[in-house]
C-alpha cells in the first residue's frame, strides 16, 4: 500500500555523517562476531604476531582486541575513525589488494553504534588514545602502552537499540565469535591467538601457539590444533598449481566425513570466504566417494595475484569473484581427485577407533583376569573339550615361507574367512578385517569407470527430439555446459526462442525423462554452480553393475583368492571405501588389541 501523500514530491537530502556510519554498520557489523572479525583482520594487516581477544556477554558489552603490530601515530588516530580512510590502498587500483581491510568502514561503523576506544603506539613515539561514542569523537589523549594497538568496543549497538533485539543469546554469540577466531587462526599458523571470556570468571576459550617449520608443516600443526588431531591423521596434503592459481591445504579421506557441511574451510589469498563456486567444486571432487547425506572435511587455500580475483563484491568481504571461475573450480576438483587417488587404499584411522570402541565391554565392574581365578587343573579339560560353537568360518593354511613376507604389505596376508564375508589378514603390526563384497565392488566399479573414461559414454539418438521450454537465462546456463553434457552422452542444442532440443541421451540409462533431467541439471547449476545429475545417474548404473559383478557375501573363498583381492586393493585407488563412502576394511594394531584384553 502506498502511504505517500499524492502530488507531493519527495525531497532529496544529504544524510549526516552519523546516519551514514550507522547504515554502513548495518552492512559491515551484523553481530559481535562481525566486529571481532574486522578488528582481528586489522591486527593481522598490522603485522601482529600475538593477538588477544577478550569478550564479555557474547561480545555485547565488551570486545577488546590487543595486538603487537606496527601501531598508529597519534596524529592518524582521528583519521582512522573517518569513513573511507585507510592505509591499505591509495584508491588507484581496487583490484591490487594485498590486505584483509581496504574499505575504511569498520572502525567508523563500530564507533557509530558503540563506544570505541583506540590506544596505539608506534616505535619511537609515545602512546596515544582516542574515543568515539555513538559517532561523537573525543580528543586525543596520552596513554600507557608498550607497543602495538588495543581496541576496546563497549556496549555494541547501544546507539541503535533496535539491532540488539535481533542478536541471539550470549552463548550463541560467543560461539559465533569462537568460530570466527578459529577460521582466522587456521590461515595464520605463524601468529599466536588467544580468545578469553571475561564475563565473570575470566577463562581462556581458545588458544593456539605459533607454529614452526615450513608453511605446509606449520599449517598441518595449526589445523591439528584447531580441528583436532584426528583430522591431521586422516587428511591428505594438497599442493598443486594450475596456470596462475596455487592450491594448498589438507583434505580428509572420504571415510572421515561429516553429516553436514560444517567442516569445510575455504580461503582465497588468506581470506576466509563462503563461495558457492568453491563449495560446489569441493563437493564435486568427492562426488564419487560419498553418498549424498555425507559431506567432505577440508581446509583449502587458493593463492593468486590480486588482479585475478575481486574481493570488493560485498561489504563484509566474505564473497569473491574470480576472473576465470572455471579455472578455480577445475583446480580444486583435479587437485583433490589426484590427492585422493594417491592415497590408494588408505582408510581413516577413526574406523579402527570406532571398531575398538564397539568391542569394549559396557560393564563398569572391575575386570577379573585369568591369573585371579582359581585353577581348575586337568579335571576341567574334558568339559571344555565337549563344548561346541556355532561359528561360520574357515582357516587358511599357513602361507609358504617365501610368501610370508606378504605380512609386510599394507593389508598383510589372509589367515581366514569368517561368516563367508569377512577376510581376516595378518600384518606385521596387527590385523586387517576386510568386507570382501564391499571391497570387490569398489574394485569392479573403478575398472568400469576406467573403461568408460577410455571409450567415452555411448549416446542414443532420440527418434523425435524432445523440446524443453525454458527461460532465456536457463537456456544460457545450459548451453554454457553443453560440451560437458555432450561428453556424458547428453546432446542438446538451441531450438529458437527460449527452448532447447534434447537430441541424444546416455545409452546406459535406457529410457529417460529428458525434460525432468534437464530441470534437475538446472536446479544443480543454480544451487552449486555446476551439475552432476547426468554423471550421477550414469555412475549409479555402473555402481549397480559393479555390485552384481562382485564377489557375493556368503561365498567361501580360497586362500589365494583372498590374497589376490588384498593385493588388488593395495594397487587400486579409492579401494579403502565402498561406492557409498563406507570403509572396506578395518585395521587393528596389535597394541590396541592387547589393550582391549588388558595385556598392557
Amino acid at each position: 500500500m502506498n502511504t505517500h501523500a499524492p502530488n507531493i514530491r519527495p525531497i532529496i537530502r544529504q544524510l549526516d555523517e552519523a546516519a551514514i556510519n550507522r547504515i554502513a554498520a548495518g552492512e559491515v557489523v551484523e553481530r559481535p562476531a562481525s566486529a571481532v572479525k574486522e578488528l582481528v583482520e586489522n591486527a593481522i594487516d598490522a603485522g601482529a604476531r600475538r593477538i588477544g581477544i577478550d569478550v564479555a556477554d557474547g561480545g555485547k558489552t565488551l570486545i577488546r582486541v590487543t595486538d603487537d603490530g606496527c601501531g598508529m601515530p597519534p596524529d592518524e588516530l582521528p583519521l582512522a575513525l573517518s569513513r573511507h580512510a585507510t592505509s591499505k590502498i591509495d584508491g588507484s587500483d581496487l583490484l591490487n589488494i594485498h590486505t584483509f581491510g581496504f574499505r575504511g568502514e569498520a572502525l567508523p561503523s563500530l564507533g557509530a553504534v558503540g563506544r570505541l576506544t583506540i590506544t596505539s603506539r608506534v616505535t619511537g613515539a609515545e602512546a596515544a588514545e582516542i574515543s568515539v561514542s555513538g559517532g561523537d569523537m573525543g580528543a586525543i589523549k596520552p596513554a600507557a602502552l608498550n607497543a602495538g594497538t588495543v581496541i576496546t568496543l563497549r556496549d555494541l549497538f547501544y546507539a541503535t537499540p533496535a539491532r540488539l533485539k535481533f542478536l541471539r543469546t550470549d552463548r550463541a554469540e560467543a560461539q559465533a565469535i569462537t568460530d570466527v577466531v578459529k577460521r582466522l587462526a587456521m590461515a595464520e599458523p605463524f601468529v599466536r591467538f588467544e580468545l578469553r571470556d571475561v564475563s565473570n570468571d575470566p577463562r581462556s576459550v581458545f588458544r593456539v601457539e605459533v607454529q614452526t617449520g615450513n608453511p605446509m608443516a606449520a599449517l598441518r600443526g595449526r589445523l591439528s590444533d584447531v580441528l583436532g588431531a584426528e583430522f591431521a591423521e586422516n587428511s591428505i596434503a594438497i599442493d598443486t598449481t594450475r596456470e596462475d592459481l596455487h592450491l594448498t591445504g589438507y583434505a580428509a579421506l572420504p571415510t572421515y566425513s561429516r553429516g553436514a557441511a560444517v567442516a569445510q574451510f575455504l580461503y582465497v589469498n588468506g581470506r576466509p570466504v563462503k563461495d558457492k563456486l568453491l563449495t560446489g567444486a569441493l563437493r564435486a571432487a568427492y562426488f564419487d566417494f560419498l553418498s549424498r547425506d555425507r559431506h567432505p572435511v577440508a581446509a583449502l587455500f587458493i593463492d593468486c595475484e590480486p588482479e585475478l580475483v575481486d574481493v570488493n563484491v560485498h561489504p563484509a568481504k566474505s564473497e569473491v569473484r574470480f576472473r576465470d571461475p572455471g579455472l578455480a573450480r577445475g583446480l580444486i576438483i583435479s587437485g583433490l581427485r589426484h590427492a585422493l587417488a594417491d592415497a590408494g587404499h588408505r582408510a581413516s584411522s577413526t574406523v579402527a577407533g570406532a571398531t575398538l570402541g564397539a568391542m569394549r565391554p559396557e560393564s563398569t565392574e572391575p575386570r577379573v583376569y585369568q591369573m585371579d581365578r582359581p585353577s581348575y587343573g586337568p579335571r576341567a579339560a574334558p568339559a571344555f573339550a565337549e563344548m561346541t560353537v556355532d561359528f561360520s568360518g574357515q582357516v587358511v593354511e599357513p602361507m609358504p615361507e617365501p610368501e610370508a613376507e606378504a605380512e609386510d604389505l599394507p593389508l598383510g596376508v589372509a589367515r581366514g574367512q569368517v561368516h563367508e564375508n569377512y577376510i581376516v589378514a595378518q600384518t606385521r603390526t596387527g590385523m586387517v578385517i576386510v568386507d570382501q563384497h564391499a571391497a570387490h565392488e569398489r574394485l569392479v566399479y573403478e575398472k568400469l569407470k576406467t573403461q568408460m573414461a577410455e571409450n567415452g559414454v555411448a549416446a542414443q539418438a532420440l527418434l523425435i527430439p524432445e523440446i524443453v521450454s525454458l527461460s532465456a537465462s536457463e537456456c544460457a546456463s545450459l548451453m554454457d555446459v553443453a560440451d560437458d553434457l555432450h561428453r556424458l552422452g547428453l546432446g542438446i542444442e538451441p531450438f529458437g526462442g527460449d527452448a532447447i532440443a534434447v537430441r541424444e541421451t546416455p545409452a546406459i540409462l535406457g529410457e529417460v525423462d529428458a525434460k525432468a533431467m534437464i530441470h534437475d541439471i538446472l536446479d544443480e547449476l543454480s544451487d552449486l554452480g555446476s551439475s552432476f545429475s547426468v554423471q550421477a545417474r550414469i555412475e549409479a548404473i555402473l555402481s549397480r553393475v559393479a555390485c552384481h559383478g562382485s564377489i557375493r557375501s556368503g561365498r567361501r573363498m580360497r586362500g589365494e583368492e583372498m590374497n589376490a583381492l588384498l593385493r588388488e586393493m593395495e594397487a587400486t585407488p579409492h579401494s579403502g571405501q565402498c561406492n557409498h563412502g563406507r570403509p572396506t576394511y578395518v585395521e587393528l594394531k596389535l597394541a590396541d588389541i592387547e589393550r582391549l584384553f588388558g595385556r598392557t
